[in-house]
């Protein structure tokens, strides 16, 4: 048995078998010349490596049920891959380029198709920009074959397994939500990533910072392990008696969820009877439905992104597709039916930064440094046709339920005067194309920069609700890199100046009678919860499972009790 140690990042405890998710290898093509004799054997193996792909890609058309529509789409890709593989055109024009040029065969592969992907792009006709990204993602997958590299497929993963990694994606961890994962040991990431903030939504028990050489030398798949991440624990080859006490432990968690079942039904009320509003963070259409069942009042975060990342990562073999408005329309008609009326707040476009979304609609942009760079709203607003398409799917939707759009990480009034005018426009055509819509939709912000608080006087007059977003703001106000473990100590939400920041805004809102909320992993805490409400914070957004929580955490403080503990935290503001 031994013992690693890391940091509690989302609480719970569970037993499960290991599964070590292996490093990503990256693809590095080398540009080499080759000798004359060389080139019928460089041929050879690339013609092999495409019977290994047409083979790999015709099994899984074999396998795809007919009958279920959902993998339509997906056929029709596969096949398309097929198709391209035997191009004769295509493969001429490699051939020609091989025996003029002597550069070795992956290089070759690697120019021909990217310069016949551009020449697709720019034909003008959408059908063959689309074709354009399939023709990189399939002769990709011959370059793997050829070069040895097999990518990682999350879907391989067993139900109930402890998941050992560097770490994930939000897009795995979104498709690891629905395999009842056990537990995750990650040896990267801070308490406030956004695979934190997923893994506490699923309740899928987490310890990161685990030594990431030290777990690989001991941990093997299949091995039982005991995530205990209540103490920040990982646990391997318990003996009996241990594996007795923890599922225990696991027993009596899942009897206190129970008992928790008493208040789905009844408001957010404080021991002296203030009522607050506690709604729920999703990032998914299947989460809607968690939320109302939980009683949640609402929808207080519908982060998109993560919409878009799972259509794009729906198979290790489809990748950068466009997320049409009627894909968005639907999404978004089902959550807010989902709510029955209860108000849903939608964030549009969260992308950049740490959330990278493979879709052939965004140019992908190296940056050295992607959080400050062209993220959220600035990527929406350098790429109008994105945002403009989002807010057709919105406009159309909102006449299902009661909708209200959220623009993520306005830093100036300009930008909220930018994307009010790009609204506008959006109403106007559909007004000419007689499509029903609600003209009357609140457009807020998140208020998740330094420059957004301070300047929040100014931003009430053109915004109609402020939600803080108290994970960015705390990254931006002390300047600590959230996702980073070399500094998650220093990431501290209760930071002075994070909390004048939230101050201020709550100060400016009142003043300009604009509703506030608190949609950051703040708002689902159990210290901070009762440090937001004894600032005057009535509207909380949190993860699903822990609205109920949240509610009986409440009902045993008085105002006066919540103002108290808050003026500890306060005490130079």
């Amino acid at each position: 048995m031994e013992v690693f140690l890391g940091l509690s990042a989302a609480e719970g405890t569970g037993i499960g078998s290991a599964f070590v998710i292996p490093a990503q290898v990256k693809r590095a093509i080398s540009h080499n010349k080759i000798d004359k004799y060389q080139v019928e054997d460089s041929w050879q193996r690339f013609q092999d490596a495409i019977d290994v792909v047409s083979k790999d890609i015709s099994e899984q058309l074999a396998n795809l049920p007919k009958e279920i529509k959902a993998n339509d789409i997906q056929r029709e890709i596969l096949e398309t891959y097929i198709l391209m593989l035997g191009d004769p055109v295509f493969l001429k024009e490699v051939k020609d380029y091989l025996e003029k040029n002597l550069f070795n065969i992956e290089y070759t592969i690697n120019h021909k198709a990217n310069e016949y992907a551009t020449r697709l792009r720019n034909a003008g006709n959408e059908y063959l920009a689309e074709r354009a990204q399939d023709i990189t993602d399939v002769f990709g997958m011959v370059l793997n074959q050829m070069m040895d590299i097999h990518p990682f497929d999350i879907n391989q993963i067993p139900d109930g397994s402890i998941i050992i990694a560097n770490t994930l994606s939000p897009t795995d961890t979104i498709v690891l939500q629905r395999k009842k994962i056990a537990g995750l040991a990650l040896t990267e990431g801070g308490l406030s990533s956004h695979v934190v903030i997923l893994a506490r939504n699923y309740g899928i028990p987490t310890v990161v910072g685990i030594n990431a050489k030290a777990i690989a030398d001991s941990v093997k798949n299949g091995q039982v392990l005991i995530v205990d991440a209540n103490a920040g624990e990982i646990i391997t080859d318990p003996d009996d008696k241990m594996l007795k006490e923890y599922q225990a432990h696991i027993d009596k968690e899942n009897a206190q969820k129970e008992l928790l079942n008493e208040y789905l039904n009844k408001p957010a009320v404080t021991k002296d009877g203030v009522e607050f509003k506690l709604y729920a963070n999703i990032g998914s259409v299947e989460e809607a439905e968690i939320a109302y069942n939980q009683g949640a009042d609402g929808i207080g975060l519908f982060r998109t992104e993560f919409l878009y990342m799972s259509m794009s990562n729906s198979s290790v073999h489809v990748t950068a597709r466009s997320f049409t408005e009627e894909e968005q329309f639907k999404a978004y008609k089902t959550v807010l039916e989902t709510m029955k009326g209860k108000p849903v707040t939608i964030r549009t476009l969260d992308a950049g930064g740490d959330k990278l979304i493979n879709s052939i609609d965004i140019p992908n942009h190296e940056e050295k440094n992607p959080l400050m760079g062209l993220r959220a709203v600035r990527l929406s607003l350098k790429y109008p046709q994105i945002f403009k398409t989002q807010l057709r799917a919105l406009y159309r939707a909102s006449v299902y339920g009661n909708l209200k759009i959220m623009l993520p990480l306005i830093t100036s009034t300009s930008q909220v005067e930018c994307c009010l005018q790009i609204a506008e426009t959006v109403r106007q055509e559909l007004t000419a194309e007689n499509i029903p819509f609600n003209p009357d939709v609140p457009i807020g912000i998140m208020v998740e920069t330094a420059a957004a608080a301070i300047t929040s006087d100014c931003l009430a007059k053109v915004s109609d609700f402020f939600s803080l977003g108290t994970n960015d703001l705390t990254q931006y106000t002390i300047g600590v890199d959230r996702e980073n473990s070399n500094v998650s100590e220093l990431y501290d939400e209760f930071n002075l100046a994070v909390l004048r920041m939230i101050d201020i805004t709550l100060t400016n809102a009142k003043k300009n009678n604009i509703p506030l909320s608190v949609c950051g992993e703040m708002a689902g805490k159990k210290d901070s919860i009762l440090v937001l409400g004894g600032m005057g914070i009535r509207n909380l957004s949190m993860g699903p499972k822990q609205i109920n929580e949240t509610k009986k955490l409440l009902s045993q403080f008085t105002i006066a009790e919540l103002q108290a503990i808050s003026l500890k935290r306060l005490n130079k503001l």
